[in-house]
């Protein structure tokens, strides 16, 4: 399953980054270890933690990078887009079958809508901040973004979790 993740850009030393690289780096590994590829930004902060992980159990990444980004050095593969930050989330979750959202500001806030729209399934890893803890707060019946109910948007607080839910959303 190609499995997109996204949130908090940024330094990998600096918070929040820093606050949450340990569940990155772990989820990047067991999505690898379970045959799982990486479809992210290809950038820092998020995307390279979890590549970092993914990297250590000789998984796949693909980043999807804007207009003149080479992304981090965990990339398996690179699709340069000639797309600002914005514009190539179109692509990056047109290309995915899953989207996990993990911290964030306002750009995995646009991504989480686009997967929503599209109706893909998305994974809000709880406990994390920024805009994936914000839409645990306003799930219409604790599993919508809007009253059209598009598609579920599940929630989970640890690596197991997201992997059982992958699982559950393969099927």
């Amino acid at each position: 399953m190609n499995v997109a993740i996204v949130g908090y850009s940024g330094p990998t030393d600096r918070s929040p980054v820093r606050d949450i690289a340990d569940v990155c780096l772990d989820l990047g590994e067991a999505l690898a270890k379970r045959g799982h590829t990486i479809v992210c930004g290809g950038r820092d902060g998020v995307m390279e933690l979890v590549s970092q992980g993914a990297r250590r159990a000789s998984g796949t990444i693909i980043g999807v990078l804007p207009e003149g980004e080479e992304g981090n050095t965990y990339l398996t593969i690179r699709i340069k887009t000639p797309f600002d930050n914005v514009t190539r989330s179109l692509v990056l979750v047109q290309t995915s079958d899953v989207v996990i959202s993990i911290g964030g500001e306002i750009g995995t806030a646009i991504e989480v809508l686009i997967a929503y729209a599209r109706g893909k399934p998305i994974i809000l890893f709880e406990g994390t901040g920024g805009w994936t803890d914000r839409f645990t707060q306003v799930l219409i019946e604790g599993k919508y973004l809007d009253n059209r109910k598009i598609v579920e948007v599940h929630r989970a607080k640890n690596s197991s979790q997201v992997l059982e839910l992958l699982e559950k959303i393969g099927r």
